[in-house]
């Protein structure tokens, strides 16, 4: 038995399932989660001394690699001043200041702790600001596991979500109406079916939840249209993209403006994070300024405040252009070894999002995703695995590229897929 089994099996009297989140798990693809020692550039190295390419990133936010010197200085100097205060610091205003100068759409911004609060605080504000109740959001999109959120998709366009999960009632689910991802008619019988009923429309600009779907041409804009059109608020969940896919968010790359985004990720560097921001109108709306309320112990903590802030400090114009060129090598690459191979797969890409589906058309919604051979991809991930390459335990992930992601990292990361396929 390998160490990793070893601590798995320790940590599962413990723990539910021996994670502290179910996406760590291996059940997807079988064995047990390798536990994680340390981590640099864009290697991790785990219990059994095993080094692994890494396309985890901690599920986004660590767009410079691990441990990267700039952040561990930040965070050090913090630590050295204080954890936790309860009072202001100069740092979140500055963290602040920085998300405002860089996405189109946000004049103000609160700090919470996670991207499911963000949300949750995001949906609070927009039933206040049009005082409706229901919601549209989309099958594979992933948006916390707030109660109302987790609802799967009914039977028909106008039909209202159920519980997609035990412990989540029918109440909580009512209000939460379900649409397949890219058909914007789904979102027009929506409206048309609970006129003056609807306070928002949430979405991932680009899903990344399903593995990668980029939006089909004109559904973020067709989305704004009929928000606008029905007096509802459109919600941009770029808790993944921002920051990552464009400087300013896929708010930025598509050029579509939403009246709420929700970020998290790369906004703490690696610690954690949430946020959610728009337009002073709306978010004067929010305790203490507005009735609207929301508050947090940890909000706007010291350390994380320091981190995100090296984090965006780092990313300028030559790193979006390494990030993409990165990305774009390693899709050329997995696409030429799929081809060798001759096995059909769709690589689908945003900036340094990617993912591979083993299926024979590009995915465009969540029933394209569960229609992908599952098993094929779980295969491939074990090879990899053997091959020192850590891709996420799932075909419904999605892999992230960061800056420390050199020429040599690619190449062998392709090497490796040569081999698995």
């Amino acid at each position: 038995m390998s160490r990793s089994e070893e601590l798995h099996a320790e940590a599962a009297r413990f723990i539910p399932g021996g994670v502290n989140s179910p996406v760590r798990a291996f059940r997807a693809v079988g064995g047990a989660p390798r536990f994680i020692t340390r981590a640099t550039g864009c290697h991790m190295y785990d219990a059994d001394g095993n080094a692994y390419i890494d396309y985890i990133c901690g599920y986004g936010p660590l767009i410079l690699g691990h441990s990267h010197p700039a952040i561990i200085e930040a965070v050090e100097r913090a630590l050295r001043d204080g954890t936790c205060f309860g009072a202001p610091t100069q740092r979140e205003t500055q963290l602040a200041q920085a998300i405002v100068e860089r996405v189109p759409s946000i004049e103000q911004v609160r700090m919470v702790n996670s991207g499911t609060e963000a949300v949750m605080s995001a949906i609070r504000l927009a039933r206040a600001a049009t005082k409706r109740e229901r919601i549209i959001k989309f099958a594979g999109c992933y948006h916390g596991h707030a109660d109302y959120l987790l609802v799967q998709a009914g039977s028909g366009a106008s039909t209202l979500g159920t519980p997609d999960s035990p412990g989540v009632t029918a109440g909580s689910a009512r209000d939460t109406l379900s649409a397949r991802y890219n058909d914007l008619d789904q979102v027009a019988d929506l409206f048309a079916a609970h006129t003056d009923e609807i306070a928002a429309v949430i979405v991932e600009p680009v899903a990344g939840n399903m593995g990668v779907v980029p939006p089909a041409d004109g559904f973020l804009q067709g989305l704004r249209d009929l928000t606008q059109e029905n007096g509802a608020l459109l919600i941009f969940d770029e808790v993944m993209t921002g920051f990552r896919v464009h400087r300013g968010g896929a708010q930025a790359l598509y050029n579509v403006t939403p009246d709420l985004t929700v970020l998290g990720k790369i906004i703490g560097g690696g610690l954690p994070v949430g946020a959610y921001g728009g337009p002073a109108r709306l978010m004067q709306q929010i305790a203490p300024a507005g009735p609207v309320y929301q508050a947090g112990t940890l909000s706007g903590n010291p350390l994380a405040m320091a981190a995100g802030l090296a984090t965006l400090n780092a990313l300028d114009d030559d790193a979006y252009r390494t990030l993409e060129q990165t990305a774009a090598t390693l899709e050329s690459g997995l696409r030429d070894a799929l081809a060798r191979a001759k096995v059909p797969a769709a690589i689908q890409r945003v900036g340094s999002m990617l993912s591979v589906f083993f299926a024979d058309a590009p995915v465009q919604s969540y029933d394209d995703a569960k229609a992908a051979n599952h098993p094929r991809f779980a295969a491939f991930f074990n090879a990899m695995l053997e091959h020192g390459v850590h891709l996420p335990p799932s075909g419904y992930e999605a892999w992230f590229v960061s800056l420390a992601h050199d020429d040599t990292a690619i190449a062998e990361t392709v090497s490796a897929a040569v081999r698995s396929l």
